[in-house]
């Protein structure tokens, strides 16, 4: 079994729409009234509108990235929220999407790594 997609409900479907593909380039792959599609790696970020309740501790979407301070900068840029670089056992950083659901960027564990032993 493999995880397909996500679905996320939307209280603001154009600025949740916007964050996703613009903001954070993610290819979207079906839009349909009601209901969007976007590439996420091997699954996909679905939007269906409805209240968004970030506030219960809902999903976290994490991507992973080479350079977590470099792609940080590059979204920020593109109007992403997204605090400061935090660095130990790996390096992540944490935002929000324009709903309050969060995010976050993290280096992917190194091949060998001490904690990919587990």
């Amino acid at each position: 079994m493999k995880m397909a997609r996500l679905i996320l409900f939307a209280g603001q479907m154009d600025a949740m729409s916007r964050f996703y593909g613009e903001v954070l380039g993610l290819k979207r792959v079906t839009k349909e009234d009601g209901w969007q599609e976007f590439a996420a790696g091997g699954a996909r970020i679905a939007l269906h509108p409805g209240p968004s309740s970030p506030g219960r501790k809902g999903p976290k979407i994490v991507f992973h990235a080479e350079d977590v301070a470099a792609l940080r900068e590059t979204l920020v840029g593109r109007g992403a929220s997204f605090g400061k670089v935090r660095e130990g056992e790996f390096c992540l950083c944490d935002g929000k999407d324009p709903d309050g659901k969060s995010d976050s960027i993290v280096e992917p564990l190194r091949l060998g790594s001490d904690a990919e032993k587990d």
